[in-house]
């Protein structure tokens, strides 16, 4: 009966434990549904609204711009399949723009001009380094977010969650081509 008792006092104590820990990192979380959460002000998120102004695109699912300014260094809930998408929404942008521009655009040039707005060390690193998105993206203290790998990841990320909360790559299309100011400098025909 005694050791019964000792490992009921033992379970007990490292429930209370778990439990306290659990919420105490639940606290410094902010939630991703509005109606429950409690606004704490830091400044991750105080910069996410500020890029949310900058791009004019409200998220209707904050979670997802958080996940996009996330690198895999710092959390295994990263930017990286974001990422994937958002390359493809803004090479789409950037093929369509161009065939508006110019119906008769060669092959070559159109996969050129694509490649030069996915290009980790060209417009894609331009682009989020326009956005600020190297003082916003959340990585490990041993990596570099100025890395223009880091930067480029994050912006494309930005547009694959905007395609995944808008519900349409055409809405992420065009914040994408506001982000330009309008002018498709990736598109050089």
């Amino acid at each position: 009966m005694g050791s019964l008792f000792r490992v009921s006092v033992t379970l007990l104590f490292l429930s209370i434990t778990l439990l306290s820990s659990s919420a105490q990192e639940f606290s410094e979380e902010e939630s991703s549904l509005p109606e429950l959460s409690l606004r704490v002000s830091t400044s991750f998120s105080t910069a996410l609204a500020n890029l949310q102004n900058q791009i004019n695109y409200t998220f209707k699912r904050v979670v997802l711009l958080r996940q996009a300014m996330t690198h895999s260094s710092y959390s295994e809930e990263n930017n990286k399949a974001l990422s994937v998408l958002g390359e493809s929404v803004i090479e789409t942008s950037v093929a369509l723009q161009s065939l508006r521009k110019d119906v008769d655009i060669s092959a070559k040039e159109l996969n050129l001009a694509m490649a030069e707005a996915a290009k980790v060390e060209g417009s894609c690193n331009a682009g989020g380094i326009r956005l600020g998105l190297q003082n916003v993206v959340r990585v490990a203290s041993k990596t570099n977010a100025t890395a223009p790998a880091v930067v480029c990841g994050a912006f494309r990320a930005l547009f694959g969650a905007i395609a995944i909360d808008a519900g349409s790559s055409d809405v992420a299309g065009e914040v994408y081509g506001k982000t330009r100011g309008g002018v498709w400098s990736a598109v050089t025909v």
